[in-house]
């Protein structure tokens, strides 16, 4: 149940009832020559609007424009400071959360977001933070369709997703898989601690970060989405049954 589909007496009714809410987080980013600039906000939008269907949840506009310096040297990606972004979607949580909220469940999408998503939590009231694809069984999942070539960026999990969802986007050179990560490179960047702008893309020409985007079908986006949506739906509702515990007490 999308919030903004809503009117204010049945949110009213549903806050007193104790009700948590889904707030899904991505970004505006390129994601390599065959991926939606939009993909990490589709894919948050689309697993917490299922899983919402699932635990018959309300679930919050995405938050779509977050920090990806490291992108800015591409065509189309828009990016918050660290400090901006914070602030601002400290101040949507805590928005919610005065309203009457009983918890925020975050459903996140791009990695850059979670160190401030993290420092909001320690401050704000209820709150869980999941990214999409934290579930094992969607990391399992992934792991069987992609090994190695899921890589870090423009993974062919997350394009596969938009593929499901929307359609799928010429090649365009992306056929020929990328430099393989080693295990040191992802150990030392992840959460997306990607360098300057022009030199991430000196090294990664293509937007590619390790991930073998054409890789991606439509049939596996849909596999994924569907397994990220039910334990997601489980997770919250566990999340939301705690809220209303704590709020009662």
């Amino acid at each position: 149940m999308q919030l903004a589909h809503m009117a204010w007496p049945e949110v009213e009714r549903r806050i007193a009832d104790g009700a948590a809410v889904i707030l899904p987080v991505g970004s505006t980013e390129q994601h390599g020559p065959m991926g939606m600039i939009g993909t990490d906000a589709i894919c948050a939008t689309a697993v917490a609007e299922r899983a919402g269907d699932e635990a018959n949840a309300i679930v919050a506009p995405v938050l779509a424009y977050t920090p990806a310096p490291f992108n800015t040297s591409f065509a189309g990606t828009v990016s918050l400071s660290e400090p901006i972004f914070e602030a601002m979607a400290g101040e949507v949580i805590n928005g919610l959360l005065d309203q009457g909220f009983s918890g925020v469940f975050v459903v996140n999408g791009h990695g850059a977001n979670l160190a401030p998503l993290k420092r909001i939590a320690a401050a704000a009231g209820p709150m869980r933070i999941r990214s999409w694809w934290d579930p094992e069984d969607v990391q399992s999942r992934r792991r069987a369709l992609y090994g190695q070539w899921e890589g870090m960026h423009a993974t062919p999990s997350e394009v596969a997703i938009t593929q499901a969802l929307l359609h799928s986007l010429p090649a365009d050179g992306a056929e020929t898989p990328p430099e393989a990560l080693s295990a040191e490179y992802i150990r030392d960047h992840a959460g997306d601690r990607h360098g300057p702008p022009d030199e991430h893309r000196a090294q990664f020409p293509d937007g590619r970060v390790g991930s073998h985007s054409y890789l991606a079908t439509p049939e596996d986006g849909a596999d994924l989405l569907a397994l990220a949506s039910a334990s997601l739906a489980q997770e919250f509702s566990a999340f939301e049954s705690e809220c209303k515990a704590r709020s009662r007490a």
